[in-house]
């Protein structure tokens, strides 16, 4: 019976050493989560800029309204015109005979108009003495009449035939530069076909191909820089008017037109420029994926990754600006910065993760 109570001590302490591991066990923290993150970063400087070159924002294709042969050319390309200057003329023979034609109608006309004139004040006369009846009077009246329609017939018909004839001379109608000669002498050209392309000089703008993560930022009302590239100091102040909608199937890049505020006179069409955005040595706006936000309480938010702590926190941020894909933060979130990318929906505050530091916009 002595050894009783020796027993009742070794399973006492026994139970103890159970309940203090099953206790340990409860007490332990889960491991750490596995995430995706990226580091915020700022896009890089664009203050290099972009190449492309200065062209006209208004062209206008030229050509003859009539058939004809061209025997003159007047202008090469590079010339510069002035409205009302000759570029380029047709064989006029067939157009002159046309008008001579026309002249002739209204003379025959005229001469018509003075015979039934003169018969219808005989006839009146007669009438009056009662030597031809009324009904002969009005006949003679309603000759005079139509003869003088068939005189403004003959006018209208000598007008048309000028117009056309003017039609054989093709003349510059704004001040500009002709940038195609589509006509030589000789040939022989159809109604409407295009013979010379004039660019007007008036307004010029700069026209960039940018690639698609650059003109996704911007908008209508940016603006830029723009220098020529033989001439550094030479520039311009200009804001973008067209962004095209598609990037070229063959470049991926996305054309971009930019208007010039009262561009210098050396802004000749054609000359190669370098355009940069005029905000971009201060644009520190950071761009991520959109899956890395999340709304709470109407407030878009990131996960941001305590680098001492390795746990997770949520930060409130400003978007400037959001699309199917990337999002640009405005304010909010540190440069340098690891935030969360995959699965912000499932973490909690100040859970601990394990990333794999890799991962970079």
């Amino acid at each position: 019976m002595k050894h009783v109570p020796v027993l009742f001590l070794v399973l006492g302490s026994l139970a103890l050493a159970g309940c203090k591991a099953e206790g340990e066990q409860a007490d332990a923290a889960p491991p750490p989560r596995p995430v995706l993150s990226v580091l915020a970063a700022a896009p890089p400087d664009r203050a290099t800029g972009f190449a492309g070159t200065v062209q006209p924002r208004y062209q206008t294709d030229l050509g003859f309204r009539v058939l004809g042969r061209v025997i003159t050319r007047t202008v090469d390309v590079g010339d510069r015109v002035k409205p009302g200057q000759v570029l380029m003329q047709l064989d006029p023979m067939v157009l002159d005979l046309a008008v001579r034609a026309r002249e002739a109608d209204l003379a025959t006309a005229l001469a018509q108009l003075s015979n039934t004139t003169a018969a219808e004040t005989r006839s009146e006369t007669l009438r009056d003495k009662k030597v031809v009846s009324q009904a002969e009077f009005e006949n003679t009246l309603q000759a005079r009449e139509a003869a003088a329609a068939a005189v403004e017939q003959a006018k209208a018909g000598l007008a048309k035939a000028r117009e056309q004839r003017s039609y054989a001379t093709l003349s510059a109608d704004v001040d500009g530069i002709v940038i195609s000669v589509d006509a030589e002498v000789g040939q022989i050209v159809a109604p409407s076909q295009k013979a010379i392309t004039v660019a007007r000089t008036d307004e010029r703008e700069a026209v960039v191909d940018l690639p698609e993560e650059v003109a996704r930022t911007l908008s209508n009302d940016t603006r830029f820089r723009v220098a020529l590239q033989s001439a550094p100091s030479v520039a311009a102040i200009g804001t973008v008017r067209e962004i095209a909608p598609q990037a070229d199937a063959t470049t991926r890049m996305r054309r971009v037109k930019i208007s010039l505020d009262t561009p210098p006179e050396a802004f000749r069409l054609g000359a190669t420029i370098s355009a940069a955005p005029v905000e971009a040595g201060a644009d520190r706006s950071i761009e991520l994926p959109v899956s890395a936000v999340l709304e709470r309480d109407g407030t878009p938010r990131v996960w941001v990754v305590d680098a001492a702590t390795r746990t997770v926190k949520t930060v409130p941020v400003v978007i400037a600006r959001r699309d199917d894909t990337r999002v640009r933060i405005a304010g909010g979130l540190d440069v340098g910065a690891r935030v969360v990318i995959a699965g912000v929906h499932s973490l909690t505050e100040g859970q601990a993760v394990q990333t794999d530091g890799k991962a970079n916009p």
